[in-house]
């Protein structure tokens, strides 16, 4: 957390948090600033409380998407297409543009736009997408609010500190399910690429098998829908196809549902005198929020995790 009364000290923090420069100054008069930080890997999260007089300048965020949402103030952007008007999560301009705040109060997310590029090429299984955002606000309310829910949530897990974020596991989890959600929440090039039509998918027995033996190998490893699909020798969309004809469910569907497996055996198998607990049990293998994996496992189990873990 860093706290400053001087608006020039301000300033020099947001040119280097959120690259704004030439920024306007005025009278430190009633002015104050909090900025806290928090990150794992690719993923960032910023939060900036500013009281004072109105003030703007220039961003640029080169190789990196960012989504803002406006808790408290206002904020204007414009990129020299369009002025917003940023109300909810919304998606900052990656080129240069103007923005002008007062009595600002904002949460924003940043990922590294490689990461999500590599993401959306390997979800639509075309290697040669270039993704593109068309809009700054999301495709519905419904996915902004799921975002909005999302990143709360994530605010609280970064900044509590917990132990359990620095499993690597659970940061190649967090990392692709916040990469997916952006996807989904705004417009852009890789929804597009979705909705045209998939491939007749061919028969997948043999890469189904292999898929399969290939989870069940590399469960406590970072795996996602990349890995498992080149251990198929499938396309990514072709093996979800082929897995969910013979399977009943998708390749990512069968990780969490083996790691649910993997997590109970261990809870099963833990002794509870020694201090291991559930959430760090739940975070080797990739389960981030206690409550969700705790409404998994009783439906697939019939008991709380913490009731398994004491008998």
């Amino acid at each position: 957390m860093f706290a400053t009364g001087d608006r020039a000290e301000g300033l020099a923090v947001l040119e280097q948090v959120y690259a704004v420069q030439g920024a306007r100054r005025g009278s430190d008069e009633d002015f104050s600033m909090r900025v806290s930080t928090a990150g794992v890997g690719p993923v960032s999260l910023e939060r900036v409380c500013w009281q004072g007089a109105p003030a703007g300048g220039v961003g640029e965020h080169p190789g990196v998407l960012r989504v803002g949402h406006v808790l408290g103030g206002d904020v204007n952007i414009s990129d020299g297409r369009a002025v917003l008007a940023c109300q909810g999560p919304f998606l900052l301009p990656r080129g240069p543009y103007l923005s002008r705040w007062e009595g600002l109060d904002i949460l924003s997310l940043s990922l590294d736009a490689a990461v999500v590029q590599d993401q959306a090429r390997m979800l639509s299984g075309c290697e040669t997408l270039r993704l593109e955002f068309t809009e700054a606000t999301p495709v519905s309310p419904a996915l902004g609010r799921y975002w909005s829910v999302g990143i709360t949530h994530l605010s609280r897990t970064l900044q509590s500190g917990d132990e359990v974020m620095s499993k690597p596991l659970l940061q190649a989890e967090m990392t692709r399910s916040l990469v997916t959600a952006l996807l989904h929440a705004f417009p852009n090039s890789f929804l597009e690429r979705l909705r045209a039509p998939a491939p007749e998918p061919g028969p997948g027995s043999g890469s189904v098998r292999r898929a399969v033996a290939f989870i069940d190998a590399h469960l406590g490893e970072p795996i996602g829908l990349a890995e498992i699909a080149a251990a198929a020798r499938m396309s990514p969309r072709g093996l979800q196809a082929a897995f969910q004809r013979e399977r009943g469910t998708t390749p990512l569907g069968y990780l969490r549902s083996a790691r649910l497996e993997a997590a109970h055996a261990e809870l099963v198998a833990a002794d509870p005198a020694t201090g291991v607990s559930v959430a760090v049990i739940a975070a080797r293998w990739g389960f981030a929020h206690a409550g969700r994996f705790a409404a998994a496992y009783r439906d697939r189990y019939g008991r709380a995790p913490s009731a398994t873990l004491r008998t």
